[in-house]
């Protein structure tokens, strides 16, 4: 059968407005327009979300994907609960917290191994920090209550011996919000993440006590492997849509290994140029120190999830003394199959 014909035959059955391309063996989608929410796009935690959308894997798995960009992962993780989302690209530790509250979502791709969450104190207010203590009764920025840099913050002050109630949380974002916060003074401390991180740090505008930004550090920190920004849905979701589910983990783990050889020019022009926060040098320079980070086929690691509730065990009174099945938290079933396609 010649192209044509075959191409004719195909759209005569509905395969191709079902996003099935001619020369890709693939199941129907049973949804093909898919909302995702994320907090804070612009950092490099969830960079191959942008790099799956900009290189338009999402399109070439027959997908139309509208990407919500909220101030944090907790507002991300609102917008699924509260069905104005249908998928959620966040932190791993929300499925645990879900769960704790007899709700069950789960993760199904991991894009970062690391969490590249930095704590730094403020060198204007607080040039005289000497330890965790300090940080009492003080003002924290982070990107949102209840987002991955509110938990890590937690968990650096629990090993201090300060419980959340004994500090001031503020939601500040994950851009020029953050920035103007620590040097405004409006806050005596920031855990946010890079290319925010390293714009203060080269302005000497912070001191970093915390950092998570590679392998070492992060087991340093948290005592283990932390899964960090994943894709993550309501079990329901992947139940009805296996095959949708599946396309969404393909498009991911395709930018997943474009990052891992992708050269810094590469980067830049793929990239919104909102997102170098008007220098490209720097925008790099912070690229280098948290590649590491990303992971190479997003599997999430066997150890990962225990790492992660125990750290919210340290110090959240919802997860402690609950029973977590963490089997039900995560899936690695989908991206086994997309690193077979894309070996």
């Amino acid at each position: 059968m010649q192209r044509r014909q075959f191409v004719t035959a195909l759209a005569a059955t509905g395969l191709i407005g079902a996003g099935i391309r001619p020369g890709f063996a693939q199941n129907k989608l049973e949804k093909t327009k898919v909302a995702i929410a994320v907090g804070g796009k612009n950092l490099f935690y969830y960079l191959p979300l942008t790099i799956a959308e900009r290189l338009n894997y999402f399109k070439d798995e027959g997908l139309d994907v509208e990407i919500s960009d909220f101030a944090g992962g907790s507002k991300a993780l609102q917008a699924l609960v509260g069905g104005s989302a249908d998928v959620v690209s966040g932190a791993y530790e929300h499925t645990i917290l879900l769960q704790a509250k007899n709700q069950y979502i789960r993760a199904f791709v991991l894009q970062g191994r690391a969490p590249q969450i930095v704590f730094g104190v403020s060198n204007k207010t607080m040039p005289n920090y000497k330890s965790i203590a300090d940080l009492r009764g003080k003002k924290i920025g982070v990107t949102a209550p209840g987002s991955s840099t509110n938990i890590m913050a937690n968990f650096v002050l629990a090993k201090g011996g300060i419980k959340p109630n004994e500090v001031a949380f503020v939601g500040v974002g994950a851009s020029s919000g953050a920035l103007a916060a620590i040097r405004s003074g409006n806050v005596d401390a920031i855990v946010n993440l890079d290319p925010v991180i390293t714009m203060l740090e080269r302005d000497k505008e912070i001191r970093v006590i915390s950092d998570t930004r590679t392998l070492k550090e992060t087991v340093s920190v948290f005592g283990g492997n932390m899964p960090a920004g994943c894709l993550y849905t309501n079990e329901s979701f992947i139940q009805k849509n296996p095959n949708t589910t599946q396309a969404l983990t393909n498009a991911m783990v395709r930018a997943l290994r474009w990052l891992q050889t992708a050269g810094p020019g590469d980067l830049i022009k793929t990239v919104p140029e909102a997102y170098l926060l008007g220098d490209r040098a720097l925008y790099l320079d912070a690229w280098g120190r948290v590649k590491e980070a990303i992971s190479p086929d997003g599997l999430i690691p066997a150890d990962g999830p225990a790492t992660a509730l125990r750290t919210l065990q340290a110090f959240d009174e919802t997860v402690k003394g609950k029973t977590i099945d963490l089997s039900k938290t995560f899936t690695n079933e989908f991206t086994k199959k997309a690193d077979a396609k894309y070996k």
